[in-house]
């Protein structure tokens, strides 16, 4: 195994980059998968990482041990637990991170099942929340409008855990473009003068567009819609938090498409 020692290391300096900025994130092909959960997602799926960096301490770990002995010896990197505290999100972290290749589909020229549509969803714990919802649903698109938290940073991968590997995730998609490639009805939730979620047909594809915390769905959207649907809140709150919103979204749609069968 190689190994790092310091932190001119050409390879640690350009992780440490990549590690403190979401724009650096963007602009890079690769991310940074940190932790146990992650990596055993990753491998998998999605097969072997570009690099496994493990600290001389996460090694001592029969979890860690696991993790490396399924990764190629000469894509890991050993470096002491100092130097991977720079590179590190997590507080506490395990001491493990995968440079991984991000999975970057080609847009598609028709959309015909079931998906989900994130548009302008700025909150990176909502987005992330949103994709673990969507894949345990069993969807396979995801479609982020401009505005919405990028889908590879650190803390959406930590809350999608592992979601993305289940998932084509396509980001920066405007709404036109999208729109006339969809050939499923348009839902959103809207909480004035909708429809009750549990007495409209969902058994069908459709596209859920989840809108922005505040604003909610932009105007574009607004004008392809299908369908308005609320979700009835006995207990007298005025919103659901966008993620909670789409879990109950995602989750009556499979209940109901489980009943059709």
């Amino acid at each position: 195994m190689k190994a790092i020692t310091s932190r001119d290391n050409p390879l640690y300096k350009r992780l440490k980059a990549l590690a403190g900025s979401t724009h650096q994130q963007r602009r890079s092909a690769h991310a940074l998968l940190e932790g146990f959960h992650l990596a055993s997602a990753y491998l998998d799926v999605a097969g072997q990482p570009e690099t496994c960096l493990v600290t001389e301490g996460a090694l001592r770990h029969d979890e860690a041990q696991a993790i490396v002995s399924r990764i190629d010896e000469h894509r890991i990197v050993t470096l002491p637990d100092a130097l991977f505290g720079q590179l590190s999100n997590v507080v506490n972290g395990v001491g493990i991170l995968l440079v991984v290749e991000k999975l970057a589909p080609p847009l598609p020229q028709r959309v015909a099942q079931t998906c989900v549509v994130l548009d302008g969803v700025q909150d990176a714990g909502n987005v992330g929340s949103i994709l673990r919802s969507a894949a345990a649903a069993g969807i396979q698109q995801v479609f982020c409008a401009p505005g919405t938290a990028y889908a590879w940073s650190s803390k959406v991968l930590r809350s999608g855990m592992g979601a993305h590997f289940l998932l084509e995730i396509h980001e920066d998609v405007e709404p036109q473009t999208l729109i006339e490639r969809l050939a499923v009805p348009v839902v959103i939730t809207d909480s004035h003068g909708a429809k009750a979620i549990y007495d409209c047909d969902l058994s069908g594809s459709l596209a859920w567009v989840m809108g922005n915390e505040g604003a909610g769905v932009s105007q574009a959207w607004r004008d392809a819609i299908t369908l308005r649907v609320t979700i009835p809140q006995p207990g007298g709150m005025e919103s659901l938090n966008v993620a909670a919103a789409a879990a109950v979204c995602l989750f009556e749609q499979c209940r109901q498409q489980r009943g059709s069968r």
